[in-house]
């Protein structure tokens, strides 16, 4: 007896120490027990109506990502199996679940085992060895539905018994530490270099160069280059010098003939030859082996824009001299050709696009581009945890004659209040799907789920919320959230889903 209260403080300690790990997260639980007393003691298993009620409350630690520690507390009443006599009881567990874990499965099964002390109010006290099994019905990423079976072994009684329980999962904590660890690298061009150390932080650029661009990748950031669009040399600030004669080509009035500072790249004996014949002296022509127009500073100029073909990023389309010769519909500086925003002028930083709520993500990426939004929510708006709940409730509180799709009028208050969300939130879709549980045939199943969902959409039309806004879709009962062998599980499965989704 001792040992067994040794091995049980050790047990409790050892995993508290254990979850003090703020890495995981915590829960609490409460269940539904049904306790059977007889069956294990000279009765019949299937003797329902021997089975006695009770209740649980426990708290849940994640030692890892499959392994939790679980305190439960247990009260009931029960019969005794030999006296007949009634009997509440208090108990504590303390025990490890082992859960066979996947992290998108709706269905998450487990095992467990443990020590526990049990006890009868005003009577003899047991030590207990609990094993057993259950599943984990995912509902949201923090909350489950819980089904779970218990065999225990009596230690002092030699009463063994058998607890069956359902219940609600809800696990906390872990989310604090995730959001300040993403403050702490946050990356807002996505170029795996940190904001704090980016010299470039709204431009995606290189780690080499800081997290800046290098347009032309001479090895010298665009900030700094005077020569972005031409592969150039660090000591001539990212311009090239064609004839290496020290003088770079954006100021050598010959880049194809040595000169001398002093002359402006050009040698004095070729100051005023003009060896293409095209009227420009070669110490102002850029290309003086290729004939070209003035405008062109000597080079030829395929489309007459007056940009030359060597640095005309469009030859043959029609720009500006300030857009590398490329065509600009919008003005705003960007090519079309990189322009994600042709028609409407924006910033380089947005690939030419506008930012037009000014929530920091252009309107190209931006789902909700009229309302400002947290860039991690794609640039739409939060739905507030109000509203969140409101849609929850309209899940349960919206009724229908039995088996049709005809709404109780009790319904149109909690409609009204989906209609003013909608409102609210006018860059956000509604998808309306419709539920059954598993009475009847599942192509009539089908068509009521998909009927009854049609009738809220009707309802929020004729409340001036916009068709394109919304769609309506039926699932009869294949989508169970509950125990459909229940009348309770079925009455949670006949529902009417409301979804808000961004428009864009």
């Amino acid at each position: 007896m001792k040992k067994l209260l040794i091995l049980f403080l050790v047990f409790f300690v050892s995993g508290a120490l254990l979850a003090q790990n703020p890495k995981y997260a915590r829960g609490i639980a409460i269940k539904k027990l049904f306790l059977d007393f007889q069956s294990q003691n000279g009765g019949d298993l299937t003797a329902f109506k021997t089975y006695r009620h009770g209740f649980e409350f426990g708290l849940e630690n994640r030692l890892t990502d499959k392994l939790s520690l679980y305190i439960p507390g247990k009260f009931g009443v029960v019969q005794d199996s030999i006296d007949k006599t009634t009997k509440t009881i208090l108990g504590v567990d303390a025990v490890l679940q082992y859960f066979f874990y996947n992290k998108e499965s709706k269905f998450v099964p487990y095992i467990m085992g443990g020590v526990g002390m049990m006890r009868e109010y005003k009577g003899d006290k047991d030590v207990m060895i609990p094993v057993g099994a259950g599943i984990n019905f995912k509902v949201s990423d923090r909350a489950f539905i819980n089904v779970q079976s218990e065999y225990r072994i009596s230690m002092n009684l030699k009463k063994n018994v058998l607890h069956h329980g359902i219940g609600i999962v809800y696990m906390f904590g872990g989310a604090k530490e995730k959001k300040e660890n993403e403050v702490m690298f946050k990356d807002s061009d996505g170029d795996g270099v940190n904001d704090d150390i980016d010299l470039c932080p709204q431009v995606k650029g290189v780690p080499e160069l800081n997290g800046c661009p290098d347009t032309d990748g001479d090895g010298v950031a665009d900030y700094k280059d005077a020569c972005p669009d031409v592969k150039g040399v660090k000591e001539l600030n990212g311009c090239p010098d064609t004839d290496g004669d020290g003088v770079p080509d954006n100021e050598d009035e010959c880049p194809n003939l040595q000169g001398s500072k002093l002359n402006h790249g050009c040698p004095e004996k070729e100051k005023f030859m003009d060896k293409d014949n095209d009227g420009v002296q070669d110490k102002d022509d850029r290309c003086p082996d290729q004939a070209g127009p003035a405008n062109a500073g000597g080079c030829p100029d395929t489309d007459g824009d007056g940009v030359p073909d060597f640095v005309d990023k469009c030859p043959t389309l029609s720009g500006s001299s300030a857009n590398n010769g490329c065509p600009d519909r919008d003005g705003d500086g960007v090519n079309d050709s990189d322009d994600n925003c042709p028609d409407k002028p924006g910033l380089a930083i947005y690939n030419g696009c506008p930012d037009t709520d000014g929530d920091g993500l252009d309107d190209f990426n931006d789902r909700c581009p009229t309302m400002a939004g947290p860039v991690e929510n794609k640039g739409c708006p939060k739905i507030s945890r109000k509203d969140k709940k409101t849609l929850d409730v309209a899940m349960r509180a919206v009724q229908f004659d039995v088996g049709k799709a005809t709404l109780k009028p009790v319904s149109y208050k909690i409609l009204n209040q989906v209609a003013d969300i909608m409102k609210r939130y006018p860059d956000y879709n509604l998808i309306i799907s419709g539920h059954t549980d598993n009475t009847g045939s599942a192509s009539k199943n089908q068509k009521l789920s998909a009927n009854r969902a049609k009738s809220c959409y009707d309802y929020l039309v004729a409340q001036g919320i916009s068709e394109r806004r919304m769609s309506f879709v039926g699932y009869g009962e294949s989508r169970p959230i509950a125990n459909n062998n229940t009348l309770r599980g079925r009455a949670l499965n006949r529902r009417v889903e409301f979804s808000l989704v961004p428009a864009k």
